[in-house]
């Protein structure tokens, strides 16, 4: 068994979006009390003056390190998570890209075995993302066209069995045929679904929110662009009060003033910061490869052969920060969306906050006007 205690640090309250000044303390990778009490016999960390923040939560991303969650083996994977960590990405939704049911079964394989951290060296891996296979082909992105299928609910009750334990996030397109009983299975089954991918109308995609979908995937990107007569997708994924939004915040998938009006818009518990990573994060420019596609990166910024963005190379940190700047907004404010936010749009209710019986997963931080990253911590471990 393992006895920890933060002493003497700024903690983060996700529920007053204050920081006050508290010891967490720790049994076996949970959180069991935050107080002014420090039991004997706790190795004793001393945060003085320090900022203590829930691990950041990245609900859609696709590799970090040179790995990719569609081929990475057992042992790349876990180097994966470690890289994750080390940017103070403490829990993910592994996510695959479009590829043929027999490779995604052997994928979800892989990731199932790195489901259990019970070294705590590494982040967490909370469940699956499915982001391919039912997009339409118009709005494909990077995505082979050839690897795309329109929804089957047999299909998704195959992949939803193995990619079990909950939580199962799947993106589709809900314009396409079977898509309605696809939302209504899934939901049904206990998986979350996101629009994505899509040239979907606005009433189309109000319509899969009445059928169940919960959220959108990387707004405004791969929709149709916003018209005033034609609003589609993300008209509706800005003025959806109860749907989650996810935005890709790097200042390329978005221009800041874009960033500016979904902030704005939203209800501040339904924005969500995620990466849309891919294995060139963290790694130099190069030749890489996302979705079946080749992708050439340069300068941070990764494209196919067709010129079309091919996810990200942003760290979720890297996201928080300019959250922060695009906006103007404080670290108080911005928190919510890269923890709180993503962990209730999956369902993990361990994760995302600093409060007594959630997993000890947090970031240590010197200054929070210009926050840098100065230790991370899963399940009380310290990441080195």
């Amino acid at each position: 068994m393992k006895y920890v205690a933060f002493v003497g640090g700024m903690v983060f309250n996700s529920h007053t979006e204050r920081f006050e000044r508290a010891n967490i303390v720790c049994r076996d990778g949970y959180i069991v009390d935050i107080g002014s009490c420090f039991p004997s016999g706790y190795e004793r960390i001393d945060v003085t003056d320090k900022y203590l923040i829930p691990g950041l939560i990245d609900v859609h991303t696709h590799g970090i390190a040179g790995g990719d969650f569609n081929y990475a083996s057992e042992n790349k994977m876990k180097r994966m998570c470690q890289a994750y960590a080390k940017n103070g990405t403490t829990s993910i939704m592994a996510t695959l890209a479009s590829q043929s049911m027999t490779k995604l079964f052997n994928s979800i394989y892989a990731i199932n075995q790195n489901r259990l951290n019970d070294e705590c060296d590494k982040a967490n891996i909370l469940g699956i993302h499915m982001e391919g296979r039912y997009l339409n082909p118009k709005m494909r992105g990077a995505h082979s066209a050839e690897l795309l299928a329109l929804p089957s609910v047999s299909e998704l009750c195959s992949l939803f069995n193995v990619m079990m334990p909950a939580p199962a996030h799947f993106s589709l397109a809900p314009e396409l045929e079977g898509a309605h009983e696809f939302i209504k299975k899934a939901k049904e089954l206990g998986a979350t679904v996101g629009i994505a991918h899509t040239s979907a109308s606005y009433e189309e995609a109000l319509e899969a929110l009445n059928l169940g979908a919960t959220s959108f995937t990387h707004t405004f990107n791969a929709m149709t662009p916003i018209h005033h007569r034609m609003p589609g997708a993300a008209v509706c994924s800005l003025n959806s009060k109860d749907a989650y939004t996810e935005i890709i915040c790097d200042g390329i998938h978005m221009h800041p003033a874009m960033v500016q009006l979904a902030y704005n818009a939203k209800p501040k518990d339904k924005l969500v910061l995620i990466t849309d990573s891919m294995s060139a994060t963290a790694m130099e420019d190069g030749e890489y490869q996302i979705a079946g596609s080749d992708v050439i990166v340069k300068d941070g910024r990764a494209v196919n052969k067709e010129g079309v963005l091919a996810g990200s190379t942003l760290t979720l940190f890297k996201a928080l920060t300019n959250m922060m700047e695009f906006c103007g907004i404080t670290l108080n404010e911005a928190l919510k969306f890269a923890t709180t936010n993503p962990a209730k749009m999956v369902g993990a209710d361990f994760v995302g906050s600093l409060e007594k019986n959630y997993r000890a997963d947090l970031i240590v931080l010197n200054d929070i006007e210009c926050p840098k990253i100065y230790d991370v911590y899963v399940g009380g471990n310290k990441i080195i």
